[in-house]
């Protein structure tokens, strides 16, 4: 998606003189030495590496009745020393992607073994036990050889523990595995920035949401979704605003921050319109849901493509649901379908001209 932007920005700008055809071609190419990239190959091989994976754990779980229990385990740990072993011969000679594929592999037959040697020997324990082990040896195993292709491993496995651990605790609140979402983030983000994985990230922020949802389940109070929505935007604002003081840093780990805070506002809201649901505390609750999604297109609009969309999409649900409830209570269905037609159209020429403002900023700081 960068690339085919960069590439089309880069044609414009050769058309207008800007810049030269060799100039251009010079930056593409920089883009497309970098690590990483994208490429058809590493994802394949990635694929690849995961369905590879999926049938050795598949064949682990026949528990291969006709095989010895030695030869089982002999042969599984085999095939974890020898996809390590691999991925370190592919790092060595620059073959970055293929080294990733066989350390997912060497982690699925790491994965493979703890279930084996668990059905061989019945060792007690539970399917949470199994999957914190096998996360974090994915992390040490990551971390070992900087790869990104396991740093993604990893937030997937925090996403495995996360519901292994709502399984076995019957989703209630425990005093330290409850915790567990929060500290697995805070391992990712580090694993993800010391192995150069950006955008293996996002997990610390899918993880956090998805943990102060749960939360919400087990206290679904309006203190709760009113502090979501509160914490959001001071978060938000704190990413947006160029008098915060962590204003610069937050900008300079991309787009991600300010959305995240974002969608956490927005969760809020959306929670407390579960509880206001007429009168005027909806009404309260709507035109704030509706000056909150201008106020994040006016600070973060412009720079920022997924905060500008979920605002529009905020911003429209918003007004429709506000005139499902308030209109179609009065007036027949015909009437309503023709009235919601014309919200439509009173939004569509609102985004249009947030649209034209946004282009014109963009050229007023040109030099």
């Amino acid at each position: 998606m960068y690339r085919g932007k960069l590439k089309r920005d880069l044609n414009l700008w050769v058309d207008k003189g800007l810049i030269d055809q060799g100039v251009a071609d010079a930056l593409l190419s920089d883009v497309d030495s970098r690590r990483s990239s994208f490429s058809v190959g590493g994802v394949l091989m990635i694929l690849a590496a995961v369905l590879v994976a999926a049938s050795i754990l598949l064949l682990i779980a026949a528990n291969w009745e006709e095989i010895p229990r030695l030869a089982k385990v002999g042969g599984i740990v085999a095939l974890i020393w020898i996809f390590h072993g691999s991925a370190a011969l592919a790092f060595g000679r620059g073959a970055d992607r293929f080294g990733g594929a066989l350390l997912v592999l060497g982690s699925a037959c790491f994965g493979g073994a703890i279930a084996l040697i668990g059905q061989l020997y019945h060792l007690s324990g539970d399917a949470f036990d199994a999957m914190l082990l096998w996360f974090a040896m994915t992390v040490l195993s990551a971390a070992a050889f900087r790869s990104s292709a396991l740093t993604v491993m990893a937030g997937f496995l925090a996403f495995a523990v996360f519901g292994a651990y709502l399984d076995e605790f019957d989703a209630e609140w425990h005093v330290l595995f409850g915790w567990w979402p929060l500290l697995a983030s805070l391992v990712l983000g580090v694993l993800s920035r010391w192995t150069g994985a950006g955008r293996a990230g996002h997990f610390v922020y899918l993880l956090l949401i998805a943990w102060l949802g749960w939360i919400y389940a087990l206290w679904p109070e309006v203190e709760t979704a009113a502090a979501y929505a509160a914490g959001g935007m001071v978060l938000f604002l704190a990413a947006t605003l160029p008098l915060s003081p962590v204003s610069d840093a937050l900008r300079r780990q991309g787009a991600a921050p300010a959305f995240y805070a974002f969608v956490l506002a927005l969760m809020g809201l959306c929670l407390l319109h579960l509880d206001w649901t007429e009168g005027r505390a909806l009404a309260g609750l709507g035109l704030v849901t509706i000056a909150v999604s201008l106020l994040a297109l006016a600070l973060d609009g412009r720079d920022n493509g997924a905060v500008r969309y979920l605002a529009y999409t905020a911003f429209a649900c918003e007004v429709l649901y506000l005139s499902f409830v308030t209109i179609d209570s009065m007036l027949g269905t015909s009437a309503f379908f023709l009235l919601a037609g014309l919200v439509v159209a009173v939004l569509a020429g609102v985004v249009v001209r947030l649209e034209k403002l946004f282009a014109k900023r963009v050229t007023e700081v040109r030099p």
